[in-house]
């Protein structure tokens, strides 16, 4: 009797290639990064370009005193320095503004009022100030913090004229918030008044030379560099 040998199947033999999906996922995910990677810096720079385009000829603004003057001088105490400013005596106008966190005052006073009266009237405005606006709390500068300057003005008038008989006084009295008190300053009188008369002098003596000058050239005048002269002949 012949005895059948069944044979068991041989297990197949592992397959020497590996699958490529998983290596085409890696390469996929590599590729994507780097794509970010370039192109992100390229996408911020055209927003930044752009939006500077867009900005053109638009002024840029800041507030230099953000976090300072604090508090802030309002508009209803402005009026109240006007009106007791007005009250003070020898005082005909006033004029207040505000102007790069300084608070001028401008006063007119009689055109023949001296400069010892001027800034006697340039006293009692600080106090009119003062009465409204506490010189410790709005025009006085801590560590951490800028405050108010104050200018007082007052005048017999605005600017000088050179006219004859002309009393032209003016006084400035300043309390910048880093000092401990005012200062007055007669701008009208020169601190050294023979200096300044020199100088009115020197320039009194050079306007009389150019007139002189031209006086004596008889209206000849000088035309280029080549000799040629226009003769003016002066009127009968």
């Amino acid at each position: 009797m012949t005895q059948t040998t069944n044979k068991k199947p041989t297990a197949a033999e592992p397959s020497k290639f590996k699958p490529k999906k998983r290596r085409s996922s890696r390469t996929a995910l590599v590729f994507w990064i780097c794509l970010i990677l370039v192109l992100a810096p390229a996408v911020i720079l055209g927003w930044i370009l752009f939006s500077s385009s867009m900005n053109t000829h638009k002024p840029v603004l800041g507030n230099r005193y953000e976090g300072d003057l604090n508090p802030a001088i309002k508009s209803d105490q402005i009026s109240q320095i006007k009106t007791k400013t007005e009250g003070i005596e020898g005082v005909q106008s006033v004029d207040i503004e505000m102007a790069t966190a300084t608070l001028r005052v401008y006063a007119d006073i009689a055109d023949d009022a001296t400069s010892d009266t001027a800034t006697a009237t340039a006293d009692s405005i600080y106090k009119a100030v003062s009465e409204v606006l506490d010189p410790t709390v709005y025009f006085k500068k801590t560590d951490s913090e800028k405050m108010y300057d104050l200018e007082i003005h007052v005048y017999t008038k605005p600017e000088r004229t050179n006219a004859e008989g002309e009393n032209f006084v003016y006084v400035i009295e300043t309390k910048t918030s880093s000092m401990d008190a005012p200062a007055a300053q007669i701008v009208s009188t020169a601190k050294d008044a023979a200096l300044a008369q020199q100088l009115r002098d020197d320039v009194a003596a050079r306007a009389q030379a150019t007139a002189s000058a031209a006086a004596t050239d008889g209206g000849t005048i000088t035309v280029g560099s080549n000799d040629v002269e226009a003769t003016e002949t002066p009127a009968q």
